[in-house]
């Protein structure tokens, strides 16, 4: 957030910015919300459509929660493979980014290990069984 503002005042009131601020911010924002990704997963933070689980049993409540947990896993496993293989194949050509040359491919493999390490949490989730008086998902 400090780069940000200091980037934006500097460009409004000395009409120069930080040189290569949004690549640095890109970075960083990828940190942030990768590296908090399992945490969410782990805690169940994500936003949740459950305007029918009143009206479902809860052996139904239990087997769509198993079957979103091994979708979402299998998803999430699947991009953590693309993702290591994208940031090998940047480590080969040395694809770095614009400004300041900073290497892509520690980044794109970090994204693909805490995608693995996410997938890992909802396939462990899928088969513990559901505590009824949790809240899954956040709440508005």
């Amino acid at each position: 957030m400090l780069l940000t503002f200091f980037d934006v005042s500097g460009r409004k009131f000395l009409s120069h910015s930080i040189t290569g601020s949004l690549e640095l911010t890109e970075l960083l924002m990828v940190v942030v919300i990768f590296a908090a990704l399992p945490l969410v997963s782990l805690k169940g933070e994500h936003v949740v459509f459950d305007s029918l689980d009143a009206f479902l049993p809860a052996w139904v409540r239990k087997i769509q929660q198993a079957l979103i947990h091994i979708v979402a896993a299998a998803l999430l496993i699947g991009l953590a493979y693309l993702m290591w293989k994208t940031g090998g194949e940047f480590a080969i050509t040395g694809e770095t980014t614009a400004q300041l040359k900073i290497t892509k491919a520690p980044f794109i493999q970090g994204m693909g290990l805490l995608c693995g390490l996410t997938g890992l949490v909802h396939l462990v989730k899928a088969f513990l069984p559901i505590d009824e008086n949790a809240s899954e998902g956040g709440t508005v």
